[in-house]
């Protein structure tokens, strides 16, 4: 038999009260919060209508999390420009590329998690892992300013110079989402000119 790890299912009411039905109690957004940190899976559901509403109840504790004092995960600069791409025409591409993006720097967060335990035997000093985190937001920023090439991207800070073997990574790391945004687009055009099936 297969495991049954099934998402536990939350129940939304009209006065907004969340309701575990796996627990049988009722929860907060901070509750879910903290479900998610601990890798649990859950689905929400409108009690009344029986809606799939966990998109945006997952979305309001984004928005919690963010106003939070040093919280902030989600630069304006970013949140602008995801704005941007409802209803463009690339804005079926942007959640693959998204999930993508963040399972790369998951992995990477996990790779320097455990270089600093074995360097540190489990103390702090993240120090390289924010210099990473970092470079990838900054990667996005450039990457969404690829998707508007009549919009010259911003710079909020004064040019550095950065290592020849920084700027080369950097250019493979452009060159290689350009190629894997092309490959997308190429077969969306492929699938949009197949006949409707249905």
């Amino acid at each position: 038999m297969a495991k049954s790890e099934e998402p536990i299912t939350i129940k939304k009411y009209a006065n907004r009260r969340l309701y575990n039905t796996g627990t049988s109690t009722y929860v907060t957004l901070e509750d879910l919060a903290t479900m998610v940190k601990n890798g649990e899976d859950f689905l929400v559901y409108d009690a009344k209508t029986g809606d799939d509403i966990t998109r945006s109840v997952l979305a309001q504790i984004i928005f919690e999390q963010e106003n939070k004092a040093g919280q902030n995960l989600l630069p304006t600069t970013f949140l602008r420009q995801l704005i941007r791409f409802y209803g463009d025409s690339m804005q079926m591409l942007v959640p693959r590329f998204l999930e993508q993006s963040i399972d790369n720097l998951t992995r990477e967060q996990e790779k320097y998690r455990d270089q600093m335990k074995q360097a540190f035997g489990g103390m702090g000093a993240f120090g390289p892992l924010e210099e990473q985190v970092r470079r990838n937001m900054e990667m996005f920023e450039r990457t969404f300013s690829m998707f508007k090439p009549f919009t010259a991207p911003r710079r909020s800070e004064p040019a550095t110079e950065k290592p020849a073997e920084d700027t080369a990574k950097t250019a493979d790391d452009i060159e290689t989402l350009r190629r894997q945004m092309k490959e997308m687009q190429e077969k969306l055009e492929k699938m949009s000119k197949e006949p409707d099936k249905g």
